[in-house]
């Protein structure tokens, strides 16, 4: 949990550098970014955090995930299901997508850094970044299939 106080207190530092208010919405939604290993929906934040926050809609939380995007705190997932996912941008790194339940799993392998630079050699580019999606079925899916 340290980490991720530091993680939360490293974020909020950042909002308030660009003159965002630090709201006790977006605290809590931070946090819970933050905290989630699941890439939520802005659906999934909404509903973990009504309780707490009965006056909030689910537009306040598109809104502070516009913000937090523009800022570059979050990354927008657009793959997978219809729906966005978001992720609290710590390092670079890629995912693997259940194409049962649409969990998503980050992984890291840096092996794959060299394919911007070979891009940018061969094709002339100036590349900005690349994604890498892997699909297949996750262990809890594939426990069910086999039952």
């Amino acid at each position: 949990m340290a980490v991720s106080h530091s993680q939360l207190k490293e974020a909020l530092d950042a909002l308030k550098e660009t003159g965002v208010r630090i709201t006790p919405q977006r605290h809590a939604i931070l946090e819970y970014l933050i905290n989630a290993m699941t890439h939520p929906t802005a659906d999934d934040i909404y509903k973990a955090l009504e309780g707490k926050f009965p006056n909030m809609s689910v537009a306040t939380v598109y809104n502070n995930l516009r913000v937090f995007r523009e800022v570059g705190l979050v990354k927008e997932l657009t793959y997978g299901d219809s729906s966005s996912r978001f992720d609290f941008v710590t390092t670079d790194h890629y995912h693997v997508i259940c194409q049962n339940c649409n969990k998503i799993v980050d992984f890291h392998y840096p092996g794959l850094d060299e394919v911007e630079h070979l891009a940018s050699h061969v094709a002339g580019f100036k590349v900005h970044s690349h994604r890498l999606e892997v699909y297949g079925t996750c262990a809890e899916c594939s426990a069910k299939e086999a039952h």
